[in-house]
């Protein structure tokens, strides 16, 4: 369960990094703030990285 889930949150804050760093270099256009996308691409990407690693040293998961 943790791992599924720190799969899912690493997966989506790539997106939305990769998003976010696009819209910020006006690369591409969304509905969004791109700077909003891009900070919360990072606080998902870290958080899923962080999560993958307890569930891997805890041996839960």
């Amino acid at each position: 369960m943790i791992k599924t889930l720190a799969f899912i949150m690493t997966i989506a804050g790539a997106i939305a990094l990769v998003i976010g760093v696009l819209g910020i270099f006006n690369s591409l256009t969304v509905g969004l703030n791109p700077w909003a996308l891009g900070i919360l691409g990072i606080i998902f990407f870290f958080a899923g990285i962080s999560l993958l690693k307890y569930a891997n040293q805890s041996g839960k998961g």
